[in-house]
């Protein structure tokens, strides 16, 4: 069984920049497709990023955070992460990273992921 743990998460200004990590457990071949998601109230959660180990042309964003934000992962701290800069008040809300054992074409942000974090919250307010 894999078990995911967010940590960063904080209130920081507009154009202020937080890195967000998820700790994980389990077998890394259940990790093999990674992604960070988030949910403000009164939406859905959306994908923001995800990332195939191993393959790092198979790395998509959320047309809202291009240029902006970066998922990376550290595979010996069994840890991935999410750089966030020129941070925007629209980007406010629980952070939540995930991860699966796909890889490939199975591996995007609309796939139903099996692992969850319990997230973590973030505030950008001036």
């Amino acid at each position: 069984q894999v078990q995911l743990q967010e940590s960063g998460g904080k209130t920081v200004v507009p154009g202020g920049s937080l890195r967000l990590s998820c700790a994980a457990s389990g077998p890394t071949a259940l990790r093999y497709c990674m992604a960070w998601f988030r949910q403000s109230p009164g939406n859905q959660r959306e994908g923001v990023a995800k990332m195939q180990r191993y393959d790092a042309a198979n790395t998509n964003y959320t047309d809202s955070v291009v240029g902006r934000f970066s998922i990376s992962e550290d595979y010996a701290r069994n840890s991935f992460y999410l750089q966030m800069n020129d941070l925007k008040p629209e980007d406010s809300g629980v952070y939540y990273c995930a991860a699966d054992r796909w890889g490939g074409p199975y591996c995007h942000l609309g796939a139903k992921f099996h692992f969850w974090g319990q997230g973590t919250q973030v505030t950008v307010s001036s």
